[in-house]
């Protein structure tokens, strides 16, 4: 694994990402505000400056969101044919908080798997 596994236990990274805490102690927090990574965690010092999860967040929410929100706005169309207002107002504001709330969650997942897995932004194995 990595020389952290001597003083650290193993941190489950998909529940340290959802929890926003730290990919090496899981007790430190991750984020510095909304989606915002600290520079170093507060408990066990780790230097976040590796965390780099890109548009790789943001894929995974449009796929999963739009999936989700047209899905059942099809279905109540198909179901309940509401007016176009109903619509609106219903399915506006839940993909919005969606998107958010899943937004944080996949960021802090996908940097607790780049730690786990020692990936570095910009580096290519040639192997």
């Amino acid at each position: 694994m990595n020389e952290d596994s001597a003083h650290f236990p193993p941190v489950e990274p998909v529940k340290a990402g959802v929890k926003g805490l730290c990919p090496r102690c899981g007790e430190g927090k991750l984020f510095d505000g909304f989606l915002a990574v600290r520079p170093a965690c507060a408990n066990c010092g780790l230097d976040f400056s590796f965390a780099d999860s890109g548009d790789g967040p943001v894929v995974f929410v449009i796929l999963i969101v739009g999936f989700v929100v047209v899905g059942a706005a099809l279905w109540m169309e198909v179901t309940l044919n509401p007016p176009l207002w109903l619509h609106f107002l219903l399915w506006a504001p839940l993909a919005t908080v969606f998107s958010l709330a899943l937004m944080r969650m996949l960021k802090g997942i996908l940097i607790n798997l780049q730690f786990r897995h020692a990936a570095r932004p910009g580096e290519i194995d040639r192997g």
